[in-house]
């Protein structure tokens, strides 16, 4: 009987415990499911926050964009972006009007690469464009945007149009081909016995002699001669080149001018400034014309670099890209019909008349046609040094002697002073 009743006292006592664990486990099972909710909570208003945090920044909602702009490039240090060295240049120019205009994040203008930021053509100190093409990211459907940024713009550099492109859209690798303008005085191209004057006129003859030494640049050619860094029959300086045409001369400001055009794929440094100059050294009578045909060879021949100031960059081409997608019904074409008034009226005022007045006071076709003689277009192999000839050797020992007599000068200026 005592057995029993201690059994009983024991079921008893193992069922309370039993309760009692129950109990603390729901109790302990709800406060974890508490917590669980609590967390999920606090994850959801973080998301939130994320989110709301996420759509304050406005550069969010920014589409690719190529941007089409002309530009005087005679006060500037070329295209490329160097804001760090504190160089004046045309893209640095450009974005800071876009930040100041409230387009871009401020922290893209010392970062354009985070804004996607391309240039279709890298134009050299001095050189201007008609038709330059850049792309990047902007906020779309601002109908202002491209006056406002106008209004933070020099008057040398005008924003024309912007449209709106694909996304993985590049404005350099898209580009089909290039078109480039030379604006050059006439008397550029007279006889190298004759004397060299502003007064001088073309006859019949002239523009045609000029375009049948252009011409024997069409096609592909290996182009090594016209750059530096590049050894003969370098893939890379095989160039293909479409256009190259002297048109008619004409008047203006007292002096006769003509304009050169040439349309290639793409163009590597100086190569340009190099096939004018060797054109204009066979037209006036330094070298004869079948030293183009050596220049495409295995030798190294020293090729005059004409002046920069009449080149102009006046088009880039998007072919391929326009088929493909202009007519998709979401883009436009980059050929740029709706604002051509704009850019011959800034061709005319700001572009031509620079060059022009540059030149009537600086002379710089003149005092590179002084020194044409100095070249002796005689081919070398590439590792030998070239040697002076007689009447460039005599030039450097009169230019060393009129700066040792400068020197002298400024000596004796010294002592007279003290």
């Amino acid at each position: 009987m005592i057995k029993t009743f201690i059994d009983k006292t024991l079921v008893k006592s193992i069922s309370l415990c039993s309760v009692k664990f129950q109990t603390t486990k729901t109790f302990v099972k709800m406060e974890n499911e508490e917590m669980k909710q609590s967390c999920e909570i606090n994850k959801a208003e973080e998301s939130c926050k994320i989110e709301n945090s996420r759509e304050e920044y406005k550069w969010k909602k920014c589409k690719k964009m190529a941007c089409m702009l002309s530009f005087s490039g005679k006060d500037y240090m070329g295209m490329q972006n160097q804001r760090s060295q504190g160089l004046k240049t045309i893209e640095g120019e450009l974005l800071e009007a876009f930040h100041k205009a409230g387009h871009i994040d401020p922290e893209w203008l010392d970062n354009p690469q985070k804004a996607f930021f391309q240039r279709a053509s890298r134009t050299d100190k001095g050189v201007s464009a008609l038709k330059m093409v850049v792309s990047l990211k902007l906020p779309v459907d601002e109908p202002t945007l491209v006056e406002s940024v106008n209004s933070f713009l020099p008057a040398d550099i005008r924003l024309h149009s912007v449209v709106r492109v694909t996304k993985n859209f590049n404005c350099k690798s898209a580009a089909d081909a290039r078109t480039y303008l030379y604006l050059t005085p006439t008397f550029a191209f007279s006889p190298c016995t004759g004397i060299i004057s502003e007064s001088w006129r073309c006859d019949e003859s002239t523009i045609k002699n000029v375009n049948d030494v252009l011409k024997l640049y069409l096609g592909s050619h290996y182009f090594h001669n016209y750059t530096s860094g590049k050894l003969p029959m370098e893939p890379s300086s095989r160039r293909h080149i479409y256009e190259f045409v002297c048109g008619e001369p004409f008047e203006k400001d007292g002096m006769e001018w003509c304009i050169i055009k040439i349309k290639g794929q793409s163009f590597m440094l100086h190569q340009i400034r190099k096939m004018i100059g060797m054109a204009t050294a066979i037209v006036r009578g330094h070298t004869s014309i079948s030293k183009i045909e050596e220049t495409f060879g295995m030798q190294r021949i020293d090729i005059p670099r004409a002046p920069g100031l009449g080149l102009v960059l006046e088009q880039v081409h998007f072919d391929r890209y326009n088929k493909r997608y202009g007519s998709d019904g979401m883009h436009e074409t980059l050929s740029w019909d709706k604002v051509e008034d704009q850019v011959t009226r800034f061709k005319e005022d700001i572009v031509f008349s620079d060059i022009i007045s540059t030149e009537i006071s600086t002379k710089s076709m003149f005092d590179w046609m002084s020194v044409l003689p100095q070249h002796q277009f005689k081919p070398r192999h590439f590792e030998e040094d070239g040697e002076n000839s007689p009447l460039m050797q005599a030039n450097l020992n009169l230019k060393n002697s009129r700066k040792n007599k400068s020197a002298s000068d400024e000596e004796d200026g010294g002592d007279d002073d003290s």
